[in-house]
């Protein structure tokens, strides 16, 4: 379903089907992996700085052997330029955390379900993209998706988290992610130009630059005397009810999701470029559904009717988004096709593509 250019071979079938279990393997891996460390540490951002650092290394051993080129220079001009960058991905994961560190795995796509419309109203405010009226109708579904769970679900409460500590923490904590992801997009592409256009470039400088953010927020949120008990206390000897010590589970679990940390970037970007908008939404969208049925089978999650109900919404609306979104697309270019050729085309100017210009 990618999109074909006149002198550009189509992607085969197998590779699009290959790409899309990639990107999907690797994020519910993670995602899971994140759950399981979370229900049994009380140190969401040393767990994070983890996962980062493991990322930066296996970033170096791939540059080691060839397999990639890092950049060798980090200058005040870099680290200045993609500032807003670190501190949005920082947050961002952050509020991922701590948003998954209070909910179930089954709920976590419900308490992060406003990202699509926040999207579209960023999009509306800092780049003045008027919406239209389906695209509206989308956002209103996927809205009402998230308020069904919130206001229906009575099992939103994480089994980790003791009876005075609601599901409403982590719903707040999803409300923030939300407005980190609708942001990360616009910051992404204005900070792009500050590595050459390179997205390898921006993704080793983000993993490095935002591990050395987190070292101090680490000290500054009071995770100090958890890490000391993680890493020489009592958790790092006293085997929990999985059989294992919570420094066993962080260590492997640190491990997995660094792996996977590392993967997702690839995988997102090959699901980007290998399949089409379309083909990657959905892909999203059937992430979220399986992540909900591995949360029933390794947390043992129940899934109300409320719950239900919720994710079916936000399934619905993130697809016929997509489906509208792309359809705008084909009508305007089928617009632009069939205007007149213009005197700046006539003397061998090319028409700025589509999605240059937006």
């Amino acid at each position: 379903m990618s999109v074909e250019t006149p002198n550009e071979k189509p992607v085969s079938r197998v590779k699009v089907a290959a790409t899309v279990v990639f990107y999907l393997v690797a994020a519910i891996a993670m995602v899971v992996a994140n759950k399981w460390v979370l229900n049994e540490t009380k140190t969401p951002l040393f767990f994070l700085f983890a996962q980062l650092i493991i990322a930066c290394v296996l970033f170096v051993f791939c540059h080691v052997l060839g397999l990639l080129k890092l950049p060798r220079t980090l200058d005040m001009h870099i680290v200045k330029g993609l500032s807003p960058l670190i501190a949005c991905n920082v947050l961002g994961l952050s509020f991922n955390n701590y948003c998954l560190k209070y909910v179930d795995a089954s709920f976590y796509q419900v308490a992060r379900g406003l990202v699509l419309p926040i999207t579209v109203a960023t999009s509306a405010v800092l780049i003045h993209s008027r919406p239209s009226l389906k695209v509206l109708g989308a956002c209103a579904l996927v809205t009402a998706g998230f308020f069904v769970g919130v206001l229906l679900d009575r099992s939103a409460s994480s089994p980790s988290a003791s009876a005075n500590s609601p599901s409403l923490i982590g719903i707040f904590f999803g409300v923030l992610s939300s407005f980190t992801t609708a942001l990360l997009a616009v910051v992404i592409k204005s900070c792009l130009p500050v590595v050459g256009n390179s997205a390898l470039d921006l993704a080793w400088y983000n993993n490095l630059l935002s591990a050395a953010l987190l070292a101090p927020l680490i000290v500054l949120v009071g995770e100090g005397p958890d890490v000391m008990d993680l890493l020489f206390g009592t958790a790092s000897v006293v085997k929990t009810a999985t059989g294992m010590t919570a420094f066993d589970t962080f260590l492997y679990g640190s491990a997995i999701t660094g792996l996977f940390g590392f993967l997702i970037n690839i995988a997102g970007f090959m699901s980007i470029k290998v399949t089409s908008p379309i083909t990657h939404m959905v892909s999203s969208a059937v992430k979220g559904v399986l992540q909900s049925i591995l949360g029933v089978w390794f947390f043992h999650d129940v899934i109300s009717g409320g719950r239900g109900t919720s994710i079916a919404l936000i399934l619905f609306g993130s697809i016929y988004y997509t489906w509208v979104k792309n359809q705008e697309v084909v009508e305007r270019e089928r617009k632009e096709s069939s205007l007149p050729m213009t005197s700046s085309n006539k003397n061998g100017y090319e028409a700025v593509p589509t999605k240059e210009r937006e």
